[in-house]
């Protein structure tokens, strides 16, 4: 069984920290007892989770950019850290389009940079490196992506997750592909993650509650489109559960894995924002979909995570309802409490997943 109690005492780094998934993750390794250290360039949005969370107040800050070789490689054997966390990344798709080669430099070379810091450090560290569901050559079909899946991209930054995977498999097998290497590879794929805290431009939920929260009109490019919706905590429940896997077994070095919901939790970016609207007073959405300024997004992108389940014994926790719930709950606490800080208020969260993991004998969840 996968236990989280590695983590605590451990020293952890999350690149991307002041991301949506790189705050939740670093408070729930805080939670875990963890010393968190994190290294951004900048913080996403305003608002932003990082702030609302006030987490430069709990984690040790870093303020770089991967791109930047040499400064990543001196903090990284100045931290000497036991696991990392590889989040920072370029990752809006409407960016990729506007800015191809910064998404390209910063997702392939920013992860061939921190690959290369491990190249020269001499104690021992698992990576697990996150990036995306949309890795794969997506054909529209209506099973699920598995990890041996042909990889592509018709978007930018599709592309360049692409390119960081090969990056992956290259540092893997020339450095660290035999008994002696101190380093442990780990590739982990999500996507369609939501949650309270997200205010990045051209999703769907921020842009939601962006527009709600002044009794605007919220504008939906694609609502008949379909995702595999996940709460943010989910795929987070997998990384950490790989990292811990990684650390005990030596054989899943190298290995990818699928981290998404159960089938049952795809549904249309209609159905969504029906979901969401339960929790808010007085909401109206547009349909964008005819507009002749759109780009290419995908309309179906399942993932299959049976790997994940024989390999690392992970499943998701929550369903639909648990999922949308949650993610209202933060921001209409945020927006309606109008509170300065959201720190207490997130690990409440952390905390009733991990409670309704361990009722549903989630495996992490019951050691």
């Amino acid at each position: 069984m996968t236990s989280f109690n590695q983590y605590k005492g451990a020293t952890v780094l999350v690149t991307g920290h002041t991301g949506f998934k790189g705050t939740w993750l670093c408070l729930w390794l805080k939670h875990l007892g963890a010393n968190v250290v994190g290294i951004s360039n900048d913080v996403p949005s305003i608002p932003s989770h990082f702030s609302a969370l006030e987490l430069h107040n709990h984690v040790v800050d870093y303020r770089l950019d991967i791109c930047d070789g040499e400064s990543l490689k001196t903090v990284i054997h100045k931290i000497q850290p036991d696991f990392i966390f590889h989040l920072a990344a370029q990752a809006i798709v409407r960016t990729s389009y506007e800015n191809p080669i910064e998404t390209l430099k910063t997702n392939a070379f920013g992860s061939a940079n921190l690959l290369d810091a491990l190249r020269t450090l001499k104690k021992s560290v698992v990576a697990v490196m996150i990036t995306s569901d949309k890795v794969y050559d997506n054909l529209e079909w209506a099973w699920g992506y598995r990890e041996t899946d042909k990889l592509g991209g018709k978007d930018p930054y599709s592309a360049s997750k692409g390119m960081a995977e090969l990056v992956i498999r290259t540092f893997v097998e020339s450095y660290f592909n035999n008994s002696s290497s101190n380093i442990r590879i780990g590739i982990a794929r999500a996507g369609n993650v939501i949650g309270g805290g997200d205010w990045a431009k051209d999703r769907i939920v921020p842009d939601c509650v962006k527009a709600w929260s002044k009794g605007e009109v919220a504008e939906v490019r694609n609502p008949e489109a379909t995702r595999p919706w996940q709460h943010v905590l989910e795929p987070l429940s997998g990384y950490l559960t790989l990292g811990v896997s990684l650390a005990e077994n030596r054989t899943l070095n190298g290995e990818a894995y699928n981290f998404g919901p159960t089938t049952k939790n795809s549904f249309s970016v209609q159905l969504l924002i029906e979901e969401m609207e339960k929790y808010w007073d007085q909401v109206s959405w547009t349909n964008l979909s005819q507009s002749k300024n759109r780009f290419y997004e995908a309309g179906l992108l399942k993932l299959n995570c049976d790997k994940a389940l024989h390999d690392l014994h992970w499943v998701p926790t929550l369903n639909f309802s648990e999922t949308v719930r949650m993610t209202a709950q933060w921001y209409k606490t945020f927006y309606d409490a109008d509170i300065s800080s959201m720190y207490e208020f997130s690990m409440l969260q952390i905390v009733e997943y991990s409670k309704l993991a361990k009722q549903r004998q989630v495996d992490w969840a019951i050691v």
